[in-house]
């Protein structure tokens, strides 16, 4: 699996690049994963990331001086300053949603199309189980619905789940 996740963050990375995104590195797809379009604050990102404040601050600021964010007045809360994508992070989500059936059909090739409609949770097949469930049938899937409910937007910079939506978001 982990031969497929690198195969696949490579193919991302490179596109990216080829369309002058040099900057941005897997480890900010934390970033781009949960930022709500009305803007969020780094302690949201950094819980829902499941990372510390201070790593999600440091991934902020790179991309924030690299034109892809920007930090503003949170109008709630004259200490918070919310993150925002700006046009050129917008353009960067674009070109990510753009490469989600490119990479899903190539998944599909790869470990065949039921399964790979298992792994996305669609119609096709049984939702994906851990090990131990397979010997205790009608136990539920044990797979955490946490891992399930990466918002569609987003999925391209998914760092948890199936292989198919995990494109982008580890360190190497």
């Amino acid at each position: 699996m982990r031969e497929a996740f690198v195969t696949l963050n490579d193919l991302v990375m490179a596109r990216l690049a080829e369309r002058g995104h040099t900057a941005v590195r897997s480890a900010h797809s934390a970033v781009f994963q949960y930022l709500d379009d009305t803007g969020t604050t780094v302690t949201a990102l950094a819980e829902r990331a499941q990372v510390t404040k201070q790593a999600m601050a440091e991934l902020v600021q790179h991309l924030e001086a690299h034109g892809y964010v920007t930090r503003t007045p949170d109008p709630t809360d004259r200490r918070a300053k919310l993150v925002r994508p700006t046009d050129r992070g917008r353009e960067l989500l674009a070109i990510a949603r753009e490469l989600v059936p490119a990479l899903d059909e190539r998944v599909s090739r790869i470990i065949g199309a039921e399964r790979g409609a298992r792994a996305q949770g669609r119609p096709g097949g049984d939702p994906p189980r851990h090990r131990r469930d397979r010997r205790r049938p009608g136990r539920g899937s044990g797979f955490p619905r946490s891992l399930t409910t990466v918002p569609a937007r987003n999925r391209a910079f998914s760092t948890r789940g199936c292989a198919n939506s995990t494109i982008v978001g580890k360190h190497r």
